[in-house]
């Protein structure tokens, strides 16, 4: 009797190979296929879809899990994570791509400055299935278990029915417990901003010197946007993909004389 052979899931995440996030979607991953890890070893959030080209990379096999097939922490960012991956690592393209689980939301505007999300954009790039997670809990010692049954419902399901050439899945995951979560919705994101200003300050030295603060807006009043799904207590997914093309103005730019 043939027995049907586990999918090969890829876990990184832009928060370090040993955060909370990544290690609490690892063991949810265990429950499903063979997990390799490719993860930075350390922070890297905010870090978009930024690649090493002017520095050396380094790769480590090193033993977190028992349980996981390999491990590998990357001295790059989270999209290098990727790349060394698919190109280096594996000897296979994997099955599925899943990054977080990420501290703190990637809703709205945030899925363009995210590590996280891009390192799915990347393996979706490479045509591979991805997703990524995030809780909207900033806290090293933020409550994953709330959110395991939905990752995990929504992984199996990514894994049985396959996502669209070139869409990759951002989820969020409110600051709920498992029972105050009323469920999930597909969703658009929602047009929203950061308005951002400086808090300078002065180092002994006389230097100069700034760290970026602000305040996240929404303006966007849509019951169909993540923004709203979260904050009615539901978990949004949104289909995203890396053509960045605006269709939609290529007539509009067409009329114009030149």
């Amino acid at each position: 009797m043939m027995t049907k052979k586990k999918p090969l899931i890829l876990v990184t995440n832009d928060d370090g190979i040993s955060a909370p996030g990544i290690r609490a979607l690892i063991a949810i991953m265990k429950e499903i296929g063979n997990v390799i890890v490719v993860a930075p070893d350390k922070p890297q959030s905010a870090m978009g879809h930024a690649i090493t080209i002017n520095n050396t990379l380094y790769i480590n096999k090193i033993n977190i899990d028992d349980d996981v097939q390999e491990e590998y922490s990357c001295s790059g960012t989270p999209v290098d994570c990727i790349k060394l991956a698919v190109h280096e690592i594996l000897k296979r393209k994997p099955d599925l791509c899943v990054s977080g689980i990420n501290h703190g939301s990637n809703s709205s505007i945030n899925v363009i400055y995210s590590g996280t999300m891009s390192a799915a954009l990347e393996a979706g790039m490479e045509g591979i299935p991805a997703i990524g997670f995030s809780l909207l809990d900033y806290a090293w010692d933020a409550d994953f278990e709330s959110s395991r049954t939905f990752i995990k419902k929504i992984t199996l399901e990514a894994l049985k029915n396959g996502l669209p050439k070139g869409v990759i899945l951002n989820v969020n995951i409110p600051k709920l417990t498992k029972e105050k979560i009323k469920g999930i919705k597909v969703c658009r994101q929602a047009n929203a901003r950061w308005e951002e200003t400086f808090d300078k300050r002065t180092n002994p030295q006389g230097r100069d010197y700034y760290w970026l603060t602000g305040e996240f807006v929404n303006e966007d009043k849509g019951n169909d946007t993540d923004e709203a799904a979260l904050e009615n207590g539901f978990i949004s997914i949104v289909p995203v993909q890396y053509d960045l093309t605006a269709h939609h103005a290529i007539k509009y730019i067409n009329d114009w004389n030149i």
